[in-house]
């Protein structure tokens, strides 16, 4: 019998379901980056540090920057690797570490990306993430089954394009969803 989860979730948006408990992902939208039969990497798009901006970055960083750079918000991207920056982005993709995602959207970590951005020179459209989420072996597709996941195709739009504080509903919303009717408990049939 083959697996009902045997396709790749690469290049898909997680919408928490408001029955998902855990506060790091509560309503939270998730682009799945990575994901292979060893777990799944993704970076949550719609949370922002309260505190962190560009300039925090790039001065951490000793980075020159273009004045309006200093004001890049920075992404929550998820309770995993916190110290670690992942760029969400889209063309050009000839990055040192370039990982297509998509074929118009990438993620990519290096030094010569985010000097580009902070010169503004890097790619029109991009999201900066402190940290990722990470899944083991089975458990999204665990948690999946549990119902704690929408799942859908990718939607730059979303992550690049709409208000933050309006991403998930929107993701909801391009695929039929009114997040309005989403109970917070869990119901059985």
């Amino acid at each position: 019998m083959e697996n009902q989860f045997s396709a790749s979730f690469k290049g898909n948006f997680l919408m928490a379901m408001p029955i998902l408990a855990d506060q790091n992902f509560y309503h939270t939208v998730t682009c799945i980056c990575e994901y292979t039969p060893f777990g799944a990497l993704g970076i949550v798009v719609n949370r922002v540090h309260p505190t962190l901006s560009g300039k925090d970055i790039f001065d951490e960083l000793d980075l020159e920057y273009v004045p309006g750079a200093e004001s890049i918000p920075i992404h929550i991207g998820g309770p995993v690797h916190i110290g670690e920056i992942f760029l969400l982005h889209g063309p050009p993709f000839d990055w040192e570490g370039c990982l297509m995602i998509t074929t118009s959207l990438a993620m990519s970590n290096t030094r010569d990306i985010l000097e580009e951005v902070a010169m503004g020179r890097g790619p029109k459209s991009f999201i900066i993430a402190l940290g990722c989420a990470g899944w083991g072996p089975g458990q999204l597709e665990s948690e999946i089954k549990q119902n704690a996941w929408l799942t859908s195709p990718v939607f730059e739009d979303i992550i690049f394009e709409i208000p933050i504080e309006t991403r998930w509903e929107g993701a909801l919303k391009k695929i039929g969803v009114e997040p309005a009717l989403l109970l917070d408990t869990a119901g059985h049939a």
